[in-house]
């Protein structure tokens, strides 16, 4: 490879680094391209553990998962986002994105809705809530339940059980406590906005997130190569979430 195709290809990736995403309105787009610099870029990407997403109008990067759907383990994200505070809160974060996902990625009628309307924080607490009180149900019959999943039911179940339930108007984004559930909601949207993967709009209202682009392309060229994927969106989509997911936007 030459000196020049070198040096474009560390332009395109720190870009990348910096932004994490280029759309086709970037300089570095039609750069990246070119088959020298963009096998380059993918020997970068490779030796640094991380993954080149390409789509017709924009390219991603993303750290490879390691076990995890999310890319990241605790102590990384413990370091990146201060308010995360435990393992368990850790874990309830990634129930409350995984439930995310999956109500935006079952069909075609579920994009557009989730892209034209979004989804309130509330009706995901409510979502995670029945989510959460069925795998209660669940424990009580089947102790082991999770096992198989590595995923500590009982933590996850007790932990959110005991969280506080606001019961008074949301009165914005920073009166959310992290401590709360609809705190807990709010940090896992944050997280996802923080990535560039969601907008939220109404914050100081009913809050919701609106699933970007990028969020759909990272979940079609990523996300549904990894069976720890696949398995954990099977274990939060249940029969009633898919009907209340429908009423979930008001």
């Amino acid at each position: 490879m030459s000196a020049e195709a070198i040096k474009k290809a560390s332009a395109v990736y720190f870009t990348l680094l910096k932004e994490k995403v280029i759309d086709e309105n970037s300089e570095h787009f039609q750069t990246y391209f070119d088959p020298e610099v963009r096998q380059t870029v993918l020997l970068l990407a490779d030796e640094s553990g991380t993954y080149i997403i390409e789509s017709a109008k924009r390219i991603q990067l993303v750290v490879q998962p390691t076990g995890s759907v999310f890319a990241t383990n605790f102590t990384h994200m413990k370091d990146k986002h201060k308010q995360i505070e435990t393992k368990k809160h850790f874990h309830l974060i990634s129930v409350v994105i995984m439930a995310f996902l999956a109500s935006i990625d079952r069909n075609q009628a579920a994009k557009i809705r989730s892209q034209r309307e979004g989804i309130s924080f509330y009706g995901l607490e409510r979502q995670v809530n029945d989510l959460i009180m069925n795998w209660d149900n669940m424990l009580k019959t089947n102790p082991s339940f999770g096992e198989t999943e590595k995923i500590d039911m009982k933590e996850v179940v007790t932990t959110w059980k005991y969280m506080e339930v606001d019961t008074d108007d949301f009165g914005g984004m920073k009166k959310a406590n992290r401590r709360t559930r609809i705190g807990l909601i709010t940090t896992a949207m944050r997280l996802l906005e923080t990535e560039g993967l969601i907008v939220v709009l109404d914050r100081d209202e009913i809050p919701k997130g609106i699933p970007k682009q990028e969020l759909f392309e990272r979940i079609e060229y990523l996300y549904h190569d990894y069976d720890r994927y696949e398995m954990f969106k099977k274990l939060v989509t249940t029969e009633e979430e898919a009907e209340h997911a429908e009423n979930q936007s008001n």
